[in-house]
């Protein structure tokens, strides 16, 4: 079975993606990300789809699952890179990705990491836009 590789740079998961996954291959996904964030303590994980053209029902199931269960294990979800076509058909079926944050590529996602992210911080205290000690 085909491994999606997560790489770590600093406090961080990075995932780029670059075929279109097949079901198992998604859950293996999900899978293997959250043992990388119990094994290493990332505090955050960026997931690069940009080169994803298909993103059906399923993967939009398990991209907020990734979300969801990341953010249990105290990591933030960016993913970035969705392109127009993929965003469009993600609307028609009613995904909207509630709680999974986006950027428009990989640079925007890691600064919206970078800032988010403060080590031994609540991120959620910083959801108002508000820097902190603002």
């Amino acid at each position: 079975m085909d491994k999606i590789p997560i790489l770590k740079l600093g406090k961080y998961l990075l995932v780029t993606i670059q075929i279109d996954l097949y079901d198992k291959m998604a859950l293996r996904l999900q899978q293997d990300l959250m043992e990388k964030v119990h094994s290493t303590g990332a505090k955050g994980i960026l997931i690069d789809i940009s080169a994803v053209n298909i993103v059906d029902s399923f993967m939009g199931r398990v991209i907020s699952n990734i979300t969801q269960t990341a953010k249990i294990m105290d990591a933030v979800t960016v993913v970035v890179g969705i392109q127009p076509t993929v965003a469009m058909t993600l609307v028609e079926l009613g995904l909207t990705l509630e709680g999974v944050h986006t950027a428009l590529n990989v640079e925007r996602g890691m600064q919206w990491l970078q800032y988010h992210v403060k080590e031994g911080e609540d991120w959620t205290q910083h959801t108002d836009g508000q820097t902190p000690n603002e």
